[in-house]
């Protein structure tokens, strides 16, 4: 315990250093021997003190040194604390100099990710190369058995997985670093645009969430502070399409990647931003937006805002695309009138809970917000939107007729033709035809490859369900050998649960009977109405057939018989005003009546109880005097 060690040297410290090139110097030297990690430590030193706290231009060569030390050693804190620092130095000064620091930093990590990687990808091949007999060596078959790995997954988690995890955290740092910074907005966006990249080329679904909420978070700090310093002004144009973009292509990567969810809150952001800043986004922004809308409502199976998404993409590319062909356009036109039609035409909340409404209302109102792109946060100045809604605007609009004529067609089989046991053979063949057009429209690469085959199988179950209805109006039983022919799309057990679920709805009134091999249309308990006025609705088309084969005839009227009549309907109409006058006369006398009564109660009956009050007060108060044994009466005197 008494005996003095030898002390281990330690790098010098910043008070050796009289000038920050002297640092720098002392760093390149013990980099020279190896000790890195002592270098890194008084580079860190110098940046960290409290000497150096105004900007010089040797300053940044020793940053330069010093995230490169940072990467080299994996030394993601280090890096951090001194970008913290030296942005605190030129954060007034010069600003730029800290921009060149971040992106170096950045590209050296992207690099050495890329180096590992490739390097894990030669020694792979390298393995497969050396000997052609045995597939793996034995150290890996040992390790295999082990470990379960491949040697593949070993090289990966060796080599590739710790500078993937800096360079992760490489973007984290940058971001948390300029996500204040209203002069180094320009590279924020650049810095998610690389984050969201890396996301993407290596299929890292849990980075990507973990990085919008980074950047959701960023955008709600910075809306709760907004009045402090040098804070982003997202009510600028510049500052709002550079947040905006950012957004769109998490919107983007999100369904790359097959993110849904992920991809329905960017649409929510992109929304919040809008309804933020009060602006609406350029034309094309809003036809990425509507077309990733497209895709995300059709995997939710929500069919009803999938087609409005697809009328506001119509609209959006007929109206600013210039370069839009005839053939595009009706590529377009076909998809949203397919989508309109692939809505199920009856109305999903009938026979719904009561909390099944609630949640199916917000669930609707967020959903509409999105799709009407409304910056208004009222009810009542919404549109209620439905399929009978929707037909009729596509109408109004011209969609349907700029639609391909298989699609015009489908649509007239569907909506406005009465064939219950040719239907199915009508639509069939149609679809065939249909499901062959697509491609990716010429002029609009932002939007999807447009393939109208993914709307047969909705067809195919709204044919189904046209069958049946229309069957349910004319039929009372039926064999369900013959239902199955008249619908060839489906087994009898699909269409049974189409049937259960329409019959849920109440769009149809049937009962499947097994073990007769039969199915009833209509309440067997209570007439149905459709079936009850059948017969009335034949007489009426039977009456309005003979009368229009043979018109009755009208006996022409003499003019005396006319002249009569009209003295007839003279007279009785002056009597009738005659009466009307004593009557509206009679009224006017008792109103004037009841007016003098009013009068006469609220008025001269209490004047007249007053004076009598006041003659019995002066009669007890001066009694009457006799004059020739007469007395006087002062009334007189009084009223006077």
């Amino acid at each position: 315990a008494g005996v003095d060690r030898p002390r281990r040297p330690r790098a010098p410290t910043m008070a050796t250093f009289a000038k920050p090139e002297n640092a720098l110097k002392r760093a390149e030297e013990l980099i020279h021997v190896g000790q890195k990690q002592a270098a890194l430590q008084a580079l860190h030193d110098l940046i960290t003190s409290k000497r150096y706290r105004s900007w010089q231009k040797p300053l940044e060569k020793i940053m330069m040194k010093y995230v490169e030390l940072c990467v080299d050693l994996r030394k993601g804190r280090f890096a951090k604390d001194g970008l913290i620092q030296y942005r605190i130095v030129c954060q007034q000064v010069n600003v730029s100099s800290l921009e060149e620091v971040i992106k170096h930093f950045m590209q050296l990590s992207n690099e050495k990710a890329e180096e590992a990687r490739n390097q894990a990808q030669a020694l792979e091949d390298a393995l497969d190369v050396e000997d052609l007999e045995a597939d793996k060596r034995p150290e890996d078959l040992m390790l295999s058995y082990v470990s379960g790995e491949k040697g593949k997954d070993r090289s990966d988690r060796e080599f590739v997985t710790p500078w993937f995890k800096f360079l992760w955290e490489t973007y984290r740092t940058v971001l948390e670093i300029l996500r204040n910074n209203s002069k180094l907005e320009a590279l924020y966006a650049m810095t998610a645009h690389k984050a969201f990249q890396f996301c993407k080329q290596y299929k890292r679904s849990t980075e990507f969430r973990r990085l919008c909420e980074i950047i959701r978070n960023h955008l709600a700090n910075l809306n709760k502070y907004r009045d402090q310093r040098d804070r982003p002004d997202l009510t600028a144009p510049e500052s709002c399409q550079l947040y905006l973009d950012t957004r769109v292509e998490q919107l983007k990567i999100a369904t790359e990647l097959s993110l849904w969810q992920e991809a329905f809150r960017s649409v929510e952001d992109i929304h919040g931003l809008m309804s933020l800043v009060k602006r609406t986004p350029k034309p094309s922004v809003l036809v990425v937006y509507y077309a990733k809308l497209t895709e995300i409502f059709w995997i939710s199976e929500s069919h009803l805002y999938h087609a409005y998404a697809w009328l506001k993409l119509f609209n959006l590319q007929k109206s600013y695309n210039k370069n839009l062909t005839q053939k595009d356009l009706q590529l377009l036109a076909s998809s949203v009138l397919l989508a309109a039609l692939s809505v199920a035409p009856y109305d999903h909340k009938y026979g719904a809970s009561h909390l099944e409404l609630e949640n199916e209302k917000d669930r609707s109102l967020r959903m509409a917000n999105l799709v009407n792109f409304s910056l208004d946060s009222k009810r009542e100045n919404r549109e209620m939107v439905s399929r009978a809604t929707l037909l009729s605007e596509l109408a109004a609009k011209g969609v349907i007729s700029c639609a391909s004529q298989e699609v015009k067609d489908l649509y007239n089989l569907m909506e406005h033709e009465f064939l219950p046991l040719d239907l199915a053979s009508k639509v069939q063949p149609l679809l065939s035809k249909i499901s062959t057009i697509g491609g990716k429209l010429s002029a609009a690469s932002s939007v999807p490859e447009i393939r109208l085959s993914q709307y047969q199988s909705a067809l195919e179950k709204l044919t189904a369900l046209r069958v049946l209805q229309q069957a349910s109006r004319i039929f009372q039983s039926m064999k369900i050998d013959m239902l199955s022919r008249m619908i060839p799309f489906f087994e009898f057990n699909v269409v049974e649960k189409i049937a259960v679920d329409a019959v849920k709805h109440n769009f149809v009134a049937m009962k499947v009977n097994h073990l007769a091999g039969a199915v009833h249309f209509g309440n067997m308990d209570i007439e149905s109405d459709v079936l009850s006025s059948h017969l009335s609705v034949l007489a009426d088309s039977l009456n309005k057939a003979l009368s229009l084969i043979h018109p009755p005839v009208q006996k022409p009227s003499k003019p005396s018989e006319n002249l009569t009549n009209l003295a007839g309907v003279v007279e009785k109409e002056h009597r009738r005003l005659l009466a009307r006058k004593s009557i509206i006369e009679k009224r006017k006398e008792d109103h004037e009546r009841q007016i003098l009564e009013k009068v006469f109660y609220l008025l001269i009956l209490p004047l007249s109880c007053f004076m009598e009050s006041l003659f019995m007060a002066y009669a007890f108060a001066f009694p009457g005097k006799n004059r020739g044994d007469k007395e006087i009466d002062y009334s007189e005197e009084i009223c006077r």
